[in-house]
């Protein structure tokens, strides 16, 4: 029987998950652009081509480009990490999307003309990075900044179970179902309280995710 993953390992995911929804959701607002993962922006981009929104497209588009960006720069940190621990490169990829973040903030904040379109580029790059530098926790691939294929996994595994109830191992299946609830909880209440924070502080609430990013680094990170 496989083991539940260790608490820190959990709690990470869930931490992540939830700086995930907060950027995602604050990224909406901020710039009616999705900037956590692409789906969306692949259906806005539609809609901006269709209605001859030429700047929207930009912005959609290089949003997923950026997205993209950020996962390859973070596969390519963890290859040049050289010690062989669980996550080598995992604080350095957190401390460049705290940067990211705030570079974001800056960009919107100066209220330039190409503001939007940096701010997205920033926040785009930095949940790129957070969605490859943590890919697996429990034993099955997690995404901290989207939920669709998680949920579609979590539905699946659990038909398994009612279909082919003589199938061995079920409290590993309960203990995956259990870590991927965890998650998709964590990635809704961080969008709501990412957009609500937004809603209230304007550009400066993104700044939350940032400061949650540090928390999360100093708590799972420190040594005793």
């Amino acid at each position: 029987m496989q083991p539940a993953p260790t608490p820190p390992d959990k709690w990470l995911s869930f931490g992540l998950a939830f700086v995930g929804g907060y950027g995602d959701a604050a990224g909406f607002v901020l710039a009616r652009t999705f900037t956590g993962h692409i789906t969306g922006n692949m259906v806005l981009a539609a809609i901006a081509i269709a209605s001859h929104d030429w700047r929207g497209i930009l912005t959609h588009l290089s949003a997923i480009l950026c997205f993209l960006v950020g996962i390859l720069l973070s596969v390519l940190l963890a290859r040049l990490a050289p010690a062989p621990t669980i996550w080598p490169h995992l604080p350095v990829a957190l401390g460049v999307e705290m940067s990211l973040i705030a570079a974001a903030y800056l960009a919107l904040a100066s209220h330039a003309a190409v503001g939007i379109e940096m701010f997205v580029i920033c926040l785009s790059l930095a949940l790129g990075m957070q969605n490859g530098a943590f890919r697996r926790t429990g034993g099955i691939s997690v995404h901290t900044n989207y939920l669709t294929g998680m949920i579609t996994g979590m539905i699946a595994t659990k038909a398994e179970r009612y279909a082919f109830p003589a199938v061995p191992a079920v409290n590993a299946s309960d203990s995956k179902v259990s870590l991927l609830c965890g998650i998709w909880v964590a990635f809704v209440l961080g969008a709501t309280i990412g957009a609500a924070m937004v809603f209230h502080f304007k550009e400066l609430g993104i700044l939350g995710a940032a400061l949650l990013l540090l928390v999360i680094v100093v708590h799972t990170f420190r040594r005793p």
